[in-house]
């Protein structure tokens, strides 16, 4: 077997066996990053770095000090600030941006002795579910569909961790969930995602987006790993004030717990009249297999599901708006220089945003704006708070919650793209998830008609990330998902 299609707890036992060298697993991952530079899965690679750390990690294993992640090699979501390696969000105005600190997360990745191989590309400012709105060009899956050689998106804003799991580019990735953002790309390119609840990881250091949506998390090709992955990555922080201040589980020792006795609830208003025949046969499949390991399935009601889509595109863009303000030539990032203050902050605004990230900056603004604060952002946080009840009740009867991950496939570079509410679309099963601030995963389960991968989506209570690991490990073991890209 190739060392790039190890999964990380076997890249463990083969580190602790001494069967390789974190060198030579860190240099196996460097050269096929090297070989698949089409995929533009990477803005910056760091092979220098690697190197250098993998080194640091064999000494560890040699002494017996190894951490939870030692010598793994790790994508990082180019969203993360890392100390002297250049941050870009995806976006021009951060191009030159070096950080002279670390974020929380990824410090916390180092700690347990995680490898980076470099930074990967996003959709700008994590805006967008396609990976084709980032500065530095689009991100291509490794995936094509059967009979058809157009590029596909991997999904987004993860796309470039996606996309570099999935071509056993990294054996794991960083990514940001802000409305999907890692579950709809692990679903398109047939791997694990796993967004935390809602202040599981700390968001310092991390570029913002919108504050009380954004949450990291991890990718990795199988449940283990993500498990593995965000005990490393979790923790209580003092400098994140909705950091959650309690211990960290064990939560690859949850993933034996299967689901024997679990009431899974089955939302009817997931089935969608314009669902594909691959998805609800998937959804079926995924009842019938967690039914069949000992769980009883329960028909629930969220009745203001409806409602999450466009109270998502009013909340987000809005906090987009306040947080992207300080993008204005002044203090970093870039500037171009204009006759007046005004002007300098418009040309420079105008040169570094892309169109996606001024579309919602402007509709931000204008739903926080004096004449419409109350008719727009007010109403669509009452929402959110009516979405947030309907699971709260729902969870009283169920343990968790099975859907579907996407409403289709990937789809082809340009194919959705055109149309801004066809992309905002391609969230439906994963935006109230956010706006509840509840853990979720996506597990790899199945194969479209044309080929590509289609993903289940396990919706737990809050803070409850292991019940939402042990059904996702039944769901895994029962898909038997082996297909590979190319």
């Amino acid at each position: 077997m190739e060392l790039t299609d190890l999964t990380i707890a076997a890249a463990r036992t083969g580190l602790a066996k001494r069967s390789f060298s974190a060198l030579e697993l860190a240099d196996a991952h460097i050269a096929a990053a090297a070989k698949a530079r089409d995929l533009n899965a990477f803005i910056t690679e760091t092979p220098e770095r690697a190197r250098e750390m993998a080194g640091r990690s064999d000494a560890r294993l040699a002494r017996g000090e190894a951490g939870l992640l030692e010598g793994i090699p790790l994508a990082i979501k180019d969203l993360f600030c890392t100390e002297g390696v250049r941050t870009t969000a995806g976006s021009h105005i951060l191009e030159g941006f070096v950080p002279p600190y670390e974020s929380t997360v990824t410090a916390n990745l180092w700690r347990a002795g995680a490898v980076m191989l470099g930074k990967t590309n996003l959709d700008e400012f994590a805006m967008g579910s396609s990976n084709m709105t980032s500065h530095f060009g689009p991100v291509k899956s490794p995936w094509t569909r059967r009979g058809d050689n157009r590029p596909l998106v991997p999904g987004g804003s993860s796309g470039g961790s996606a996309a570099a799991v999935a071509a056993r580019l990294a054996l794991g990735a960083t990514g940001t969930d802000t409305g999907g953002s890692i579950r709809q790309p692990a679903a398109f390119t047939g791997i694990v995602g796993l967004k935390p609840t809602y202040g599981r990881c700390s968001r310092w250091g991390i570029v913002a987006f919108a504050s009380s949506l954004d949450q990291a998390g991890a990718f990795a090709r199988t449940v283990e790993d993500t498990a593995l992955m965000l005990q490393s990555m979790a923790g209580h922080d003092p400098k994140d004030s909705t950091s959650f201040a309690a211990p960290v589980p064990d939560y690859a020792a949850a993933l034996g717990r299967g689901v024997k006795g679990l009431k899974i609830g089955i939302p009817k208003e997931y089935r969608l009249d314009t669902m594909p025949e691959d998805i609800e046969r998937l959804w079926r499949q995924g009842i019938d297999w967690l039914t069949a390991a000992g769980a009883e399935a329960v028909e629930i009601s969220l009745p203001h599901t409806k409602y999450a889509l466009p109270a998502y595109y009013i909340v987000a863009p809005a906090e987009a708006s306040s947080n992207l303000a300080r993008y204005d030539g002044v203090r970093f990032g870039l500037r171009v220089e204009g006759e007046t203050l005004d002007d300098m902050y418009e040309r420079t605004r105008a040169a570094g945003f892309g169109a996606e990230v001024r579309r919602r900056v402007m509709i931000g603004t204008y739903v926080l704006s004096a004449g419409y604060y109350d008719a727009y952002y007010l109403k669509a946080q009452r929402v959110r708070a009516l979405i947030a009840r309907d699971f709260t009740e729902a969870f009283q009867r169920v343990d968790a919650i099975l859907t579907p991950t996407t409403p289709s496939a990937a789809f082809a570079h340009g194919e959705k793209t055109a149309d801004p509410v066809q992309m905002y679309l391609n969230d439906i099963f994963t935006v109230t998830v956010n706006l509840a601030g509840l853990p979720a995963v996506s597990v790899p389960a199945g194969l479209s008609g044309d080929g590509l991968p289609l993903g289940l989506h396990v919706i737990g209570r809050t803070f409850d990330e292991e019940t939402v690991l042990g059904a996702a490990k039944v769901l895994e073991d029962a898909a038997g998902f082996v297909a590979r890209p190319y």
